[in-house]
């Protein structure tokens, strides 16, 4: 079974976080949700708190197959600030596994110099720090291993992009039907 580690940082936007968490679980995947904070709850940016799986110090790196950052303004700058986490994106990114990002944590992938010559997106603000992406305006983008997402409004669409790799474009299908999902015309 495919394993996903979502990491939570105090400020996290808490639509964008859970819904991977909710959409991958719900099509069978192993995901785990881990504080970067040093607690077992994390508290998002519209103050609602989260119970953890697990504290970054116990998070097992070489058991996942994704890592994913949620945004949110603080969020994604706890994110961003912790070394341990920044250094396992780092080698994840290097081997080639899958690393997914969404509103305002693409940015940290800019950063990291990981978006050069990619498709990328992500919350409109934060937009000049893709540095070397072609930025677009599409709900996901899906640039070899690197994902990327707007925001809240595309969370959907990047839990169902994220389901899709490691499940199938047709189990992302039946869970998009399932959940009464329809893509905006």
């Amino acid at each position: 079974m495919k394993k996903i580690g979502v990491f939570f940082g105090t400020g996290f936007e808490e639509i964008e976080a859970l819904t991977v968490v909710d959409i991958c679980r719900r099509c069978g995947l192993e995901v785990e949700m881990v504080s970067i904070m040093g607690t077992p709850t994390v508290t998002g940016s519209h103050n609602i708190t989260v119970e953890m799986d697990k504290m970054f110090e116990e998070a097992d790196f070489s058991e996942y197959d994704m890592v994913v950052l949620p945004g949110g303004g603080l969020g994604t700058q706890n994110l961003e600030a912790h070394a341990g986490l920044m250094g396992q994106v780092d080698a994840f990114y290097a081997a080639g596994k899958y690393i997914a990002a969404i509103c305002a944590a693409p940015s940290i992938f800019g950063h990291r110099g990981f978006l050069k010559g990619r498709k990328a997106c992500c919350y409109p603000s934060f937009e000049s720090h893709l540095e070397g992406a072609r930025v677009t305006a599409g709900p996901v983008e899906i640039s070899d291993h690197v994902v990327t997402s707007r925001g809240m409004g595309t969370a959907v669409d990047f839990a169902l992009a994220i389901a899709g790799i490691f499940c199938g474009a047709e189990k992302a299908e039946e869970m998009a039907e399932s959940i009464v999902y329809s893509k905006a015309k």
